[in-house]
């Protein structure tokens, strides 16, 4: 039988304890206490040098001080924004990889395209809207000083008049420009043909040169001809009149019901990641967004810092989501 010695069980027990410990692994803490612990990718799924790129850059050196890591910008355009978005749907749900979606991304290309890679909701966790932008109907001056049109009553009276006459420009079929002249053409009787172009500014270019009549804008990118009185603003696209605008109509204001569309743009992370660390993001850039320089750069582009907690966001997409399934149907748009 064994014959148990108090000394030599104790020495025994103490050298287990040791061999434990050196096999359990090191204690950690909760997520939201050790995170980040390197540097944060945050993807802009479009080229460099658009408004949104811009500032996501912004963001990712306000939120720097924050976070305590660095936030570095990469570039991952090709597809509409579905390449950069599928990326980071399929990355670790960690926190360290984030993309600054946006209304193209989680709302419109889930009904334009045939085939996407991604589900908006299902695939990310929302951390926070960044800004929702109107986009401004704008007219060729020779043509609105020619037809006596200073108003969108006009111009809609101009379509009713003649119709087949009238066309208007895009950034490329299902662009946010292409389903909002095909809204107005469904809500407001007149039949304008649509021209697409290889990106907004071809399109701005081509109503400059009079090869289009009009086209919606994004407000930010109009707002240098609108103020050198280049192109004529009728209307922005929004429900509520633009801060950096005032004086432009709604077009719900000139009688089109029913319209209500806007380019938008937030913070998403890949569904899964923890609650703790979206925590953390959400007031980084909330913070980020309230300072001064940062709320000048969003009323530069029309738009006021509109921060949204993940629960809010969230919604928020949801319901986009659900409107542009309509507004895509009504264009006839679709994509592979």
């Amino acid at each position: 039988m064994f014959n148990a010695n108090p000394s030599r069980l104790a020495r025994f027990a103490l050298a287990a304890c040791i061999a434990l410990g050196a096999m359990a692994p090191a204690h950690s803490a909760a997520p939201s206490e050790t995170w980040p612990a390197k540097p944060v990718r945050f993807i802009v799924p479009y080229p460099p040098g658009g408004p949104l790129d811009n500032m996501a850059r912004m963001l990712a050196e306000k939120v720097r001080a924050d976070l305590g890591q660095a936030v570095i910008v990469e570039n991952k355009a090709g597809a509409g924004g579905n390449i950069g978005v599928d990326m980071v749907a399929r990355s670790p749900a960690d926190g360290y990889t984030l993309v600054m979606g946006a209304v193209a991304t989680h709302a419109i290309n889930p009904w334009l395209f045939t085939q996407l890679p991604y589900d908006p909701i299902k695939d990310f966790a929302p951390v926070t809207l960044v800004a929702a932008v109107p986009n401004v109907l704008v007219v060729n001056v020779d043509f609105a000083k020619k037809n006596g049109i200073k108003t969108l009553n006009d111009l809609i009276a101009y379509g009713r008049a003649n119709k087949g006459v009238l066309n208007y420009g895009s950034g490329g079929n299902g662009s946010a420009g292409h389903l909002s002249g095909e809204l107005l053409n469904a809500r407001s009787g007149i039949a304008a043909a649509h021209i697409p172009y290889q990106g907004a500014a071809p399109a701005q270019l081509a109503l400059l040169a009079g090869q289009s009549d009009f086209m919606f804008d994004n407000l930010a990118a109009a707002a240098p001809l609108i103020n050198a009185k280049t192109v004529l603003p009728l209307a922005v696209t929004t429900a509520d009149r633009s801060t950096l605008f005032p004086d432009i109509p709604t077009v719900q204001q000139a009688g089109v019901e029913g319209f209500d569309l806007g380019t938008w743009f937030g913070v998403f992370a890949p569904a899964g990641t923890p609650p703790e660390v979206l925590d953390q993001l959400y007031k980084a850039y909330g913070k980020a967004m309230e300072m001064p320089d940062v709320r000048q750069r969003l009323l530069t582009m029309g738009s006021e810092a509109q921060a949204m907690s993940p629960a809010e966001f969230a919604q928020f997409v949801k319901s986009e989501l659900a409107k542009y399934k309509e507004v895509v149907s009504i264009s006839g748009a679709s994509l592979n």
